[in-house]
């Protein structure tokens, strides 16, 4: 199985951080964030991951170049974001001929386990599986309904009235056909452009009782590195 790992962004709201730190790269404990998701995808048993870069893109080629052996790792660099459904369709031929893939918002904090939604795609029914938490800032979210039987039966990116509180996580299990839903021109973004059309054909399922947090403001950097040591060690 292999993965995207979604790490080009800007990171406008962690400013004046990510002036010289690339979002990806930013620490929790003595990791970064790339590091955390690329150990969780070895963990699962995915040997070949996918990360586009763009923002202070050497640092994250070095990063990953003094990485140990073992586990695949291409860089797709994007002189011009292509948005998070864009990098897909442009790396195509990374995941052809395969069943099913994950693609991953690498500046997200969790400690879920990814091998449920792996096991959730390949038993259910759908081209595409959304994880999903509940959010006390629903108006900044994508807002996902969804069925008694878990089918994603509606969906809204950051509503200004948001029909519920159950948001998209941004960790993604896909069959490659999802990308014939993308479409020209590029930059194409998976919350505004991908998700909607798969409102009726996808699952969703819950994170449940996992740490989620997005790493998006220096206040929530710094509320991530007091509470992730505590949730590591319990």
């Amino acid at each position: 199985m292999k993965a995207f790992l979604l790490a080009a962004g800007l990171g406008t709201r962690l400013r004046p951080i990510t002036d010289t730190t690339p979002k990806c790269l930013v620490r929790i404990g003595n990791r970064t964030l790339l590091d955390i998701w690329l150990d969780a995808l070895a963990g699962i048993g995915v040997r070949e991951v996918l990360v586009n870069t763009h923002h202070l893109a050497p640092q994250v080629r070095a990063h990953l170049e003094a990485r140990p052996a073992g586990q695949s790792v291409r860089i797709a660099h994007e002189p011009s974001l292509l948005g998070s459904a864009g990098t897909l369709v442009a790396n195509r031929d990374f995941v052809d001929g395969e069943d099913m893939f994950l693609a991953i918002n690498a500046d997200n904090l969790t400690d879920f386990d990814l091998s449920t939604l792996v096991e959730a795609h390949r038993q259910g029914d759908a081209i595409a599986t959304l994880t999903l938490f509940r959010t006390p800032r629903p108006t900044a979210c994508g807002i996902v309904s969804v069925s008694a039987e878990g089918r994603m039966v509606g969906f809204v990116e950051k509503p200004a009235h948001p029909p519920g509180d159950l948001a998209n996580a941004g960790i993604y299990a896909f069959a490659p056909s999802v990308l014939d839903l993308v479409d020209d021109p590029l930059p194409r973004d998976i919350g505004y452009d991908l998700l909607p059309r798969l409102v009726d054909r996808a699952n969703a399922i819950s994170l449940g009782q996992a740490y989620f947090l997005d790493i998006g403001t220096p206040d929530a950097l710094a509320r991530a590195r007091d509470e992730w040591p505590d949730r590591r060690a319990s």
